[in-house]
């Protein structure tokens, strides 16, 4: 199957922030344990995964847009967010401390990520730029 990203088929470039932007990511089974979550999520959602990068603070990804933008950051950053914090609740780890929350929201008392991502559609067949 060939995909071609264009006005009508755009891919999306997806960054998502650890809250407070703690290094969140960087042992090998935290790592791992993502890899995995956004596979389940890629599968659970439907959409195609081209490429991701995990930094120690946030991830990159570049998806299709089989959905709404939103709906595809909600499944990548909830089973994601569920699988480490759950992690890290068997572990007993310090770590989970920083991941409280100030007030309780939605009855969620921990939370891996920041507030604000950044989602932006990547549309093919433009014009390079040069100087």
């Amino acid at each position: 199957m060939h995909y071609r990203i264009s006005k009508d088929t755009p891919a999306l470039f997806i960054t998502a922030v650890g809250k407070d932007r703690l290094p969140v990511f960087r042992t090998d089974t935290i790592k791992r344990l993502t890899c995995e979550a956004i596979d389940e999520a890629r599968t659970s959602c439907g959409f195609l995964l081209f490429a991701y990068v995990l930094m120690p603070d946030h991830m990159h990804l570049l998806t299709d847009a089989p959905r709404e933008p939103s709906v595809v950051l909600q499944y990548i950053k909830g089973i994601v967010g569920h699988r480490i914090i759950d992690h890290l609740k068997q572990q007993n780890s310090q770590s989970l401390q920083k991941l409280q929350h100030a007030d309780w929201k939605r009855n969620h008392r921990y939370s891996l990520w920041q507030h604000d991502s950044d989602v932006f559609s990547v549309i093919g067949d433009q014009p390079s730029c040069r100087k």
